[in-house]
């Protein structure tokens, strides 16, 4: 069993920035691909962006430049710098893990970010 606890979130205006942290409880978490994800009010839960257990990562084409994803193995832990944010980036956001690559089987309670405009 693996337990994620976002942190991080809060209210910014456009353009500004915040920094996601998400601290895993994972005996081996190196293993573990991980990824961001978020749900909108009325929205489907969406991938913004994941890293494999290499450091290979991939984001949503809407967070490109202006998203990065990163893990610290020795720290068991998994952010998400965010950038130039747009009030569309309003939105809960969750950590994921999981053994396989498009598989998450692990899930954060998920952290609100609001961007105002």
């Amino acid at each position: 069993q693996v337990q994620l606890v976002e942190s991080g979130g809060g209210l910014v205006q456009a353009g500004g920035s915040l920094k996601l942290s998400c601290a895993a409880s994972a005996t081996f978490f190196s293993i573990y691909y991980l990824g961001w994800y978020r749900q909108a009010p009325g929205e489907q839960r969406e991938l913004v962006a994941r890293i494999t257990t290499t450091g290979s990562t991939v984001y949503a084409d809407s967070v490109k430049g202006r998203f990065t994803i990163s893990r610290d193995d020795a720290k068991k832990s998994v952010f998400l710098q965010m950038n130039t944010l747009k009030p569309e980036d309003t939105a809960v956001y969750y950590c994921a893990a999981g053994l396989a690559l498009n598989s998450p089987r692990y899930w954060g309670q998920g952290t609100q970010v609001t961007v105002s405009s």
